[in-house]
């Protein structure tokens, strides 16, 4: 599963929108919008207080999205 799907399914698990769980991590809602669909990839600190949020390590994300 790529990284991407990942994130998404993880935000949408935490009933979040792309806009709530973007002020959460500190991010803007375009920023998840285009990380979301993989036009982006999360740098290694976006990647760890992303995984924070859910309650995981970034390698658990990574891991999951078959890296």
């Amino acid at each position: 599963m790529a990284l991407a799907k990942v994130l998404r399914v993880h935000r949408n698990g935490l009933g979040l929108s792309q806009e709530a769980f973007a002020e959460r991590v500190g991010l803007s809602k375009n920023y998840i919008g285009n990380l979301e669909p993989g036009e982006y990839e999360p740098s290694v600190s976006t990647l760890s207080e992303t995984a924070r949020q859910f309650n995981l390590r970034a390698s658990d994300l990574l891991r999951e999205a078959g890296y």
